[in-house]
């Protein structure tokens, strides 16, 4: 293993291979004790050692490890059986290292700082994914940047995973979730209940309107009253109701319900819909820069709460190595603020590369203070 020199190497074999060979030495009182082959000293035991020879004191030393002293003590004797030396001299005052406890000390501390090494060394590789991860998104929401960032994370902690992107529409995002064709997904608020999601970041909401519309020409904000005569896209499916009602505030306040025309499936087709007249949408902030399309133009609107996008999986894909990755990674990401700490080409917030950029700067990830007016 990287680390351990060949002057290690013999320590460690020393150590460990003094069951096999025999070894002389005094214990308490100088007693010859010769181990049995096969009987080599347990990682756990060597660290029990080092505790001890920097303690000096069997009470503290066991205190430092979490387990009684009369437990500590017969694992001591246990480890000099087993080594067939003496390790320590003991007395009613003090406890002091024989010169051969000396001497195997720094080979003792070799074996478990080798130990050790190898532990993290298993636990990456069972931390590391291989294969296909697949994950969903609607529209440009890839384009922003937590997304991008979360997977520069993910991809730099687990290089050897492929990431399969894949694009679904507004009516059937829930679907692609709870029938498998996704593993995982950016997503926004809300959702149906029992999908799990945590919180990425969060951003106001828009007016799309088609070039030309009068309330393009007011000085001010909208609120929701000025849209009261307003026909609305609507969005198809059963399973995006719940979602589609809360973008459109339907009902309204007052319980007045809102008027729906066209119904599309896609995000291109909502779009082309508002462009052609036929009606109106919220969007979030970003589509000002993600979806800059002929004949469409944006209004800022208040008094409605801020949209939040999420990452969403299946309570059953949660122990899903991939999926549980992406987790750590998008947790990872938020600790540092917006920065992938492992990926590469990673961005900080507000910084994103392409068209993505001016829309993060109205982005605030989950976590986030608001900056102070």
């Amino acid at each position: 293993m990287k680390g351990i020199t060949e002057a290690h190497t013999t320590q460690i074999d020393t150590v460990f291979g003094m069951g096999a060979y025999g070894v002389e030495g005094s214990c308490g009182g100088g007693d010859r004790k010769t181990a049995t082959r096969g009987s080599d000293p347990s990682v756990h035991q060597l660290r029990l050692f080092l505790a001890l020879a920097e303690e000096l004191h069997f009470g503290q030393a066991a205190r430092r490890m979490f387990i009684s002293q009369p437990a500590f003590s017969r694992q001591i004797t246990a480890l000099e059986r087993r080594m067939g030396i003496g390790l320590l001299e003991r007395s009613t005052r003090r406890v002091e290292l024989t010169p051969e406890g000396r001497a195997l000390l720094p080979a003792a501390r070799a074996a478990v700082e080798a130990a050790d090494r190898l532990r993290k060394a298993v636990e990456h590789q069972a931390r590391r994914v291989s294969g296909r991860l697949r994950v969903g998104f609607v529209g440009a929401e890839a384009a922003m940047p937590y997304p991008q960032q979360i997977l520069a994370e993910f991809r730099g902690r687990n290089p050897e995973c492929v990431v399969e992107m894949c694009g679904l529409d507004l009516a059937g995002q829930v679907e692609a979730l709870t029938g498998g064709e996704v593993d995982a997904a950016f997503l926004r608020l809300p959702l149906p209940a029992g999908i799990r999601t945590l919180q990425l970041a969060a951003e106001p909401r828009v007016v799309c309107l088609p070039v030309g519309d009068p309330l393009l020409e007011r000085e001010r904000p909208l609120a929701l009253c000025d849209l009261d005569e307003r026909v609305f896209v609507d969005v198809a499916g059963e399973s995006v109701r719940a979602w589609w009602d809360h973008w459109t505030v339907n009902p309204r306040p007052d319980g007045t319900p809102v008027r729906f025309g066209p119904v599309v499936t896609g995000l291109e087709s909502l779009l082309l819909a508002v462009a052609q007249r036929e009606g109106i949408a919220l969007l979030p902030a970003a589509a000002r820069e993600l979806y800059p399309r002929p004949g469409l133009a944006y209004a800022d609107i208040t008094g409605l709460p801020p949209v939040t996008a999420v990452l969403a999986w299946l309570p059953a894909r949660s122990e899903s190595r991939g999926v549980a990755e992406l987790r750590q990674a998008a947790r990872a990401v938020l600790r540092a603020g917006g920065r992938p700490g492992a990926g590469p080409g990673g961005a900080a917030l507000g910084r994103g590369g392409g068209g993505a950029a001016p829309a993060a700067r109205r982005v605030r990830l989950a976590g986030q203070r608001r900056p102070r007016p």
